[in-house]
């Protein structure tokens, strides 16, 4: 069946937190990373027969959610995954937390920026020493530095964290490069966090995504792997994600990190994800098409600002030339609520999320020209 993706519709009255931070303005928000694309009805159905049910109670990981992972790592990339290497928990950021939470208290970890804001949270949350190194731009395409990550090296550092993609940049990791981040991993002595939430959002129709415990699997044993279908299918607010901790003792240390202090997802959010991970349908590649679509459509207006996107439905442009003393209040004035670089670790850049209909993104585009023209 055809998916109508350029259907515009009003989330007014439903406390979005992508139109609260604007509200009662005219600021047109493509900030936080969620989609204004309807929610497929394969996901919506089971989750209004479960409605039906008056008792919305504790609940119990289903054996079936399990299984629909499982099955989608097979039919994604022909990886068998034990289901005792699979840990549930409310969203991917929980599990960051977590894994950070294994290390020592005086350890030291290393994450390459400009990455997801909630990496730089990880010092402030777990007090253990954060170490950011710069990815190097080459010809617009975002790469690891593992010289200056090896520089940046001391007795402490104990773990690497990254996102795979890459957010905010849009890389895509190749198989080379994530051959020399595992040789590096292995050489030092080091435990790797993947984020790859956003896997199944590859634009680059001559990329794929690679799970790096997979595609390197000599260093499974060192890797905490982050999945959720939450951004391919637009269910934030159904937080469920799963991590892949293949080591028996790694994944010990990180389960006892949950304590009291990370809950298990809800039922609506497990049915969500079960059905999400049971898709086969063509939702996914018309998705595809129309985020391919937006992309270009960024691209005629950023022109080489926007560094190369392989992937997400996010563009990261390059301001720096506009010399802004308030960035964000500079977008607001022509009605954009851009992301800042700031908090991405890399000031001089916003983020522009445009999984949006046509003429809602058109709008925004309009008002991007013109802010670019003023700056």
């Amino acid at each position: 069946m055809a998916y109508d993706f350029d259907r515009v519709i009003d989330r007014s009255g439903t406390d979005a937190t992508k139109l609260q931070k604007y509200a009662g303005t005219d600021i047109l928000p493509f900030w936080i990373a969620d989609m204004d694309f309807a929610v497929p009805d394969f996901i919506l159905d089971p989750l209004h027969e479960r409605l039906e049910h008056p008792i919305m109670g504790y609940t119990k990981k289903p054996v079936s959610l399990t299984l629909a992972l499982q099955n989608w790592l097979v039919h994604h990339y022909g990886w068998q995954v034990p289901e005792d290497w699979i840990v549930w928990l409310p969203g991917v950021v929980p599990g960051l937390n977590m894994a950070v939470n294994t290390l020592a208290a005086d350890a030291q970890l290393l994450v390459p920026t400009p990455i997801y804001y909630p990496f730089l949270d990880l010092q402030e949350n777990s007090g253990r020493r954060q170490i950011a190194v710069p990815l190097t731009l080459d010809n617009g395409l975002w790469s690891m530095d593992f010289a200056a990550m090896n520089d940046a090296l001391s007795p402490q550092t104990k773990m690497v964290c990254i996102a795979n993609p890459q957010n905010p940049t849009g890389r895509c990791y190749s198989l080379g490069e994530l051959q020399a981040l595992a040789g590096f991993i292995e050489e030092q002595d080091l435990l790797l966090v993947s984020d790859e939430i956003h896997c199944q959002l590859i634009l680059d129709e001559d990329k794929q995504h690679l799970p790096i415990a997979h595609a390197v699997p000599e260093i499974a044993h060192r890797t905490v792997s982050l999945f959720a279908a939450t951004k391919t299918y637009n269910i934030p607010g159904l937080g469920c994600a799963a991590a892949i901790v293949p080591d028996a003792a790694l994944r010990q240390r990180f389960v006892a990190t949950r304590g009291d202090l990370v809950p298990g997802p809800g039922p609506l959010n497990y049915i969500a994800s079960e059905a999400a991970f049971n898709d086969r349908s063509d939702w996914v590649p018309q998705l595809l098409t129309t985020l391919r679509r937006n992309h270009d459509l960024v691209r005629a207006v950023a022109g080489e600002r926007m560094t190369t996107v392989q992937a997400t439905y996010l563009a990261w442009l390059n301001i720096e030339d506009l010399q802004l003393n308030d960035v964000d209040g500079h977008f607001e004035s022509h009605g954009l609520g851009l992301s800042n670089g700031a908090p991405f670790g890399h000031e001089g850049y916003v983020r522009f999320n445009f999984a949006s209909p046509r003429s809602v993104l058109e709008e925004g585009l309009r008002r991007l020209s013109e802010s670019l023209r003023a700056g």
